[in-house]
């Protein structure tokens, strides 16, 4: 097999430089970064050959005029020929579905990696779930232009059971030396309605009429609609290249990108931020991850993009920062895109695994807890279960499991508990642990618990807990019925919040502080060296992590709190899952969703109490977001301002938002000793040998967060 790679254009899409298609534009920018330049092919139909970008690694299909058969036809057609002729191991497919499913059909010697730049619902191939689960199977990995067009793809479909895709947004080489500018105020796109071009056109009448000394120029044409806009400082450029458009946006000071319709992502605004142009922008499909400091237009008219205009003109420190920002740190530049995907296709052409085995065993653990077999073990990343699991095994510890959940489920109704029953019986007395824990579980009958108890008088019934068991709390009574039973047998109780906040509590039980567990395996991202974010604040929960979607009419009390925080901060841009209709992430998702916010906000629900927290927090400061937590909860035990931020209520709470969207290094500063304190304190072998030793009564060990107790 050869390492050829196969770039494929949409035939309409044509790879010159004077009337580059967005398809295009991306090829040419990636290409020439690619350490895979001498192994790619890129082919596409133009009858302008002598000014294509790459004419050495370009192949041309030229297509005839036909009456009796699709285009599109005689060109996959003419493109299986090369590939029965070169035998590409690797096929990049842009933004046409229907090509990979018939090209994959007659050819199936290479991986395949689709780029989807628009809506997918509307592309020929991936119009429906089946369709689109078909070439999810299909793909080693299906690249999106933006989150946008991601969701729009797995739209009726669980896209957590996937991980073969992620966002790669189109890119731009930043300039080292920020351009001379001029007063010049700049559209660029179709114009029509749907791009708000002309709301855009009355406005920028207005600002030419009252503002003498600028001008504006319109770039882009539209045959099917006519408008008659004229002032002598506007200026009508038509479709130019790429490159006479960027020398444009080097010279202007303000670009307007008001899209009535929903932008897949929204090339204009990238380029002009990165020329250091102040960029208005409506809150339209993928715009909003185009550029990190956009002016948001409060609705698209052409009253409010006056207005905004207006206020730059009239504002020139403004303007200047604004500008300055978005030159600085331009969102999505090639360069780092290019080492992704260039990361992709060296896996797809070489792939290989590694394998780490730990063999050794000092006591008997059986653990019983969920590992959501049933739900694909898509809640992996967030199982205090798995972290506490592997933080025996590295301690050596022998571990036997039990996943209680999925054999009630995997069994009728009518017998499960009988069988959960029987397995968790056989298991403990073939087995004979050390200790049994037991996470969220609470179907063990009482008998069982006694035939045990019978048989392995020395056995230790440890069990750890991460949801309430205070009165003041959500869903008490319906915790602690649940738990009576377990009560009865139990030698230790964990917990996820102060033991002095537990009700209902029995002498016979000692009662420890849980604090959520993080892995070096699990926790991987160290999000604070990321370059660039699209989002500044992330938050996700969910109405249970074994449901995984939203559920219908229910209310959630932490949706008020966020609602509210978004409203008060217009300007903060926020990514929120599990709310407005927004499904959470789970798995993969969720590692490539906090990539994108540099800061995240830590809640749970019911009142505040002493060391209570959503089992999110570890995800969050053991992968470096800046994370903010309710004063209330009294994590300033543990971590100090320059670890973690303590906010005391919304107000506090966007004030601070804002202050660490603006002062970077301090934020990642903070955010780097927030999580090696965070794994210094709460990593998965000090958090399970805390739970050995306690369980079995090792009176001289003490946990480093011990220290912290108050």
């Amino acid at each position: 097999m050869s390492k050829k790679i196969f770039i494929i254009l949409p035939h309409k899409d044509q790879f010159i430089k004077n009337y580059a298609g967005s398809a295009s534009i991306w090829v040419k920018d990636f290409f020439n970064k690619s350490q895979f330049k001498k192994k790619i092919n890129i082919f596409g139909s133009t009858n302008n050959t002598n000014n294509v970008f790459v004419k050495k690694n370009y192949i041309n299909i030229k297509i005839p005029e036909l009456k009796l058969s699709s285009k599109s036809n005689f060109y996959i057609k003419k493109l299986l020929n090369y590939c029965y002729k070169e035998n590409p191991s690797l096929i990049e497919i842009h933004n046409r579905p229907s090509y990979l499913l018939k090209i994959s059909k007659f050819y199936k010697k290479a991986n395949f990696i689709l780029v989807i730049h628009n809506d997918p619902l509307n592309l020929k191939g991936s119009i429906t779930v089946d369709e689109r689960k078909k070439l999810i199977n299909l793909c080693y990995k299906i690249y999106f232009v933006s989150s946008w067009v991601e969701e729009k793809f797995f739209n009726g479909i669980d896209k957590n059971f996937y991980t073969n895709f992620r966002t790669i947004y189109p890119s731009i080489n930043k300039i080292k030396k920020f351009p001379k500018k001029e007063n010049l105020i700049i559209f660029s796109g179709k114009l029509n309605a749907a791009k708000g071009f002309d709301k855009f056109a009355l406005a920028i009448i207005k600002v030419l009429k009252k503002y003498k000394n600028w001008k504006s120029i319109i770039i882009g044409d539209e045959p099917r609609e006519k408008y008659n806009f004229k002032h002598s400082r506007l200026l009508f450029t038509g479709w130019i290249s790429q490159d006479k458009v960027l020398n444009l946006y080097n010279k202007s000071s303000i670009t307007v990108v008001p899209s009535l319709w929903e932008e897949p992502f929204g090339r204009s605004s990238l380029e002009a931020g990165s020329r250091g142009n102040a960029v208005i922008i409506s809150k339209r499909g993928g715009l909003p991850e185009t550029i990190e400091n956009p002016i948001f237009l409060k609705n698209v008219s052409s009253n409010s993009i006056y207005l905004e205009i207006e206020r730059l003109i009239k504002n020139k420190d403004l303007l200047k920062s604004t500008q300055l920002r978005s030159f600085k740190k331009p969102l999505h530049t090639i360069t780092e895109n290019t080492i992704i995907m260039d990361r992709d296709r060296k896996a797809a052409l070489s792939p290989y695994k590694k394998i780490n085995i730990n063999k050794n065993s000092k006591l008997k653990i059986l653990h019983v807890f969920n590992r959501a077999e049933k739900i694909g073990g898509r809640i992996y990343f967030i199982s205090t279960g798995k972290k506490i699991e592997n933080g025996l095994i590295r301690l050596g510890h022998d571990v036997e499991g039990i996943s209680d959940r999925d054999i009630l489920s995997y069994n009728p109704k009518l017998n499960a508990k009988q069988t959960l029953n029987k397995i968790f019986l056989e298991k403990s007395l073939y087995y004979r642990p050390d200790i049994v824990l037991l996470g969220h579980v609470n179907t063990i009958k009482e008998e069982c618990f006694e035939k045990i108890k019978n048989v392995n008088r020395n056995v230790i019934f440890s069990q750890w807990y991460e949801d309430n068991l205070t009165k003041s709390g959500p869903d008490f009574e319906k915790n602690y019925e649940n738990l009576k039973t377990n009560f009865k047998y139990l030698d230790n109780f964990f917990i996820s919040t102060h033991p002095d906040d537990v009700s209902k509590k029995l002498n016979r039980i000692k009662y420890h502080f849980l604090p959520t567990p993080v892995d070096k395996n699990i926790e991987k991202l160290n999000v604070y060296n990321l370059k660039n974010y699209t989002y500044d604040v992330f938050f996700a929960m969910s109405h249970g992590v074994n449901r995984g979607i939203i559920k219908s009419g229910k209310v959630d009390e932490r949706e008020y709190f966020i609602k509210e925080l978004m409203n008060i901060n217009k300007d903060i841009k926020f990514d929120v899952y599990g709310y407005n209709e927004r499904n959470p992430v789970w798995s993969e998702s969720f590692y490539s969703a906090i990539s994108k916010s540099s800061m995240a906000v830590n809640l749970n629900r019911g009142k505040p109490k002493k060391y209570s927290s959503s089992n999110r927090i570890g995800s969050l400061i053991g992968n470096g977001l800046l994370t903010f937590i309710d004063y209330k909860k009294k994590f300033n035990h543990f971590f100090n301002k320059n670890e973690i931020i303590f906010y005391h209520n919304g107000n506090d709470l966007s004030e601070k938002i804002n202050y660490y969207k603006i002062n970077e290094s301090e934020r990642r500063r903070i955010s780097f000793n927030g999580q090696k304190k965070y794994f210094k304190l709460f990593n998965e072998v000090e958090v399970a040998k805390y739970i050995v030793s306690e369980s079995i009564g090792v009176n001289n060990y003490n946990p480093i967060w011990h220290n912290y107790l108050k």
